[in-house]
C-alpha cells in the first residue's frame, strides 16, 4: 500500500473527528466551533472532494469556511467569542494554576500571537 493511499484514510477520520467537535462546540460554551470547521474543510479536501463540497454546502459550517477561504474574513462576533475564549481558557491556568513561570510565559506568548492574528483578520469582504 502507498503512502498517498495511507494519508487519505488518515485525513478523513481527522477530518470526521474535527467536524464532530466543532459540532459539540455549537452547544458546549467554552468548546470553539470555527477552528474545528475550517480544520474538518482542510482534511476533507486532502482527503475527499464530495465531503469537502457537502462541508461547503452546509448551513452551520459553510458560510465561516467560505468566508475564510475566499476572503480571510472573521466575522466579527466570531472574533470576539474566540478571543474571550482564548483569555478564559488561557487566563485561568496563567493566574490560578499551579504551573512554572516559563510555561505561564509561554502560554502568554502564545495566546497573544493567536488573538493578534485573529484580531487583524478582515471582519467584512
Amino acid at each position: 500500500m502507498g503512502l498517498g493511499k495511507m494519508v487519505k484514510p488518515l485525513y478523513m477520520a481527522a477530518g470526521w473527528l474535527c467536524l464532530g467537535i466543532g459540532f459539540l462546540g455549537i452547544f458546549v460554551p467554552l468548546l470553539p466551533t470555527t477552528p474545528f470547521a475550517l480544520l474538518a474543510a482542510f482534511c476533507f479536501s486532502r482527503s475527499s472532494t464530495r465531503l469537502y463540497h457537502w462541508l461547503l454546502a452546509q448551513k452551520t459550517f459553510g458560510p465561516i469556511i467560505r468566508n475564510w477561504n475566499q476572503h480571510g474574513v472573521i466575522q466579527p462576533h466570531i472574533k470576539w467569542v474566540s478571543i474571550v475564549m482564548i483569555l478564559l481558557m488561557i487566563g485561568y491556568p496563567v493566574l490560578f494554576g499551579p504551573l512554572v513561570l516559563g510555561i505561564k510565559l509561554v502560554l502568554i506568548v502564545i495566546a497573544t500571537c493567536v488573538i493578534g492574528f485573529i484580531w487583524t483578520r478582515p471582519s467584512q469582504r
